[in-house]
């Protein structure tokens, strides 16, 4: 064949007809276009372009937003598109092999396996607007088992994971969870305030709660940074902040008893019992928000926590444990509980009397 042996026509055609199309080059023989089609596509000057190795942009101009991030995940996927049920024939012939669409048929959507994007573009997609926009990111990081060969090249960083996360999706594309993104980008991240800003959005955002981004951070070994421990402490104040408001917003929503807010309890000329968010007198019961992070270095506090509510309630004062996601996603549920809560208190022994001061 030489440069001027004419392409095969279907194929061609077909893979034209969209201005923005980005195939791997298994996906281009499936087709029935050679490689040495490919490449005179891709002179100097022609219709196509290489965008990653492999992985071909199908117009000459600069690729947009969504054919990076598709091209990115075309790269580093094991799998591009859905398989045709076994023996079907598309339309160039091949066996299993989806057959390219003309301009005014759907395509095929894409099935990217053991890739996900991650990192700052995750974010950008997650809609956070403390996240770069995507054309000003110069890579996009994207998620692969760990034992995959496959290297950092062009617009595509590789970041090797040893437990891939169930991907959220995108506008189809398959996208880290908040807190694994989160991760990853502040792994890359030396800026102190872009790290407090993603963080903060994070949890102020409703994206996801405090303890599942330490949790990750804890496991992405990032803890050993100030910046990163700086960011951390103002995420859990602002975790602990809106965990505060929709306490408030029970009481009020739900026609609950006032309680007292944020006391101390200590036993008559005893010792201090523990500080509570609120508190019922008359009912004895006590109401204590966990905002606590899961971090290496809090077993002690653990084991305190625990400690305090046990003492409470060989007082006969009942606990009730709310965590920031419970009063997020079940405010009335949480209601009932400490209404039930309440109630029960006819049927109990008098608690032993303490000292209440404001905290």
């Amino acid at each position: 064949m030489t440069h001027n042996t004419p392409l095969s026509p279907r194929p061609l055609r077909r893979l034209s007809d969209s201005t923005r199309r980005v195939l791997t080059a298994a996906q281009l023989r499936a087709q029935g276009v050679t490689a040495a089609e490919t490449n005179e596509q891709c002179r100097p000057g022609g219709s196509w372009q290489q965008i990653l190795p492999g992985v071909f942009l199908l117009h000459p101009g600069p690729p947009t937003s969504e054919e990076r991030l598709h091209a990115v995940l075309s790269y580093a996927a094991r799998s591009s598109f859905r398989e045709t049920p076994a023996g079907a024939t598309g339309a160039a012939g091949v066996a299993g092999v989806p057959a390219q669409p003309h301009a005014d048929e759907p395509r095929p959507a894409p099935r990217y396996t053991d890739a996900v994007i991650t990192g700052l573009a995750a974010l950008t997609l997650h809609g956070f607007s403390s996240a770069p926009p995507l054309p000003s990111l110069d890579t996009i990081d994207v998620l692969v088992p760990r034992m995959r060969r496959l290297r950092t090249v062009g617009c595509a960083r590789i970041v090797r994971s040893a437990a891939m996360p169930t991907p959220s999706y995108v506008t189809g594309l398959p996208v880290a969870p908040v807190p694994r993104a989160l991760a990853d980008a502040v792994g890359e991240l030396a800026d102190a305030g872009a790290v407090r800003r993603l963080l903060t959005e994070a949890v102020r955002g409703g994206h996801t709660e405090p303890a599942a981004v330490v949790r990750e951070l804890t496991q992405a070994r990032l803890l050993n940074r100030p910046h990163v421990v700086d960011a951390v402490d103002s995420l859990l104040a602002e975790g602990r902040a809106i965990a505060e408001d929709h306490l408030y917003r029970m009481v009020r929503e739900y026609a609950l008893p006032d309680p007292v807010w944020n006391v101390d309890l200590r036993l008559p000329g005893g010792p201090h019992l523990g500080g509570l968010d609120a508190y019922w007198p008359e009912q004895a019961v006590a109401v204590e928000l966990d905002t606590r992070a899961p971090r290496q270095e809090d077993d002690a506090l653990w084991s305190e926590y625990a400690r305090k509510r046990e003492m409470l309630e060989r007082l006969g004062i009942t606990v009730v444990h709310l965590t920031p996601k419970k009063l997020r996603d079940s405010l009335e549920q949480q209601a009932a509980v400490v209404r039930t809560a309440l109630m029960a208190s006819c049927d109990r022994d008098p608690a032993a009397y303490v000292v209440v001061l404001p905290r």
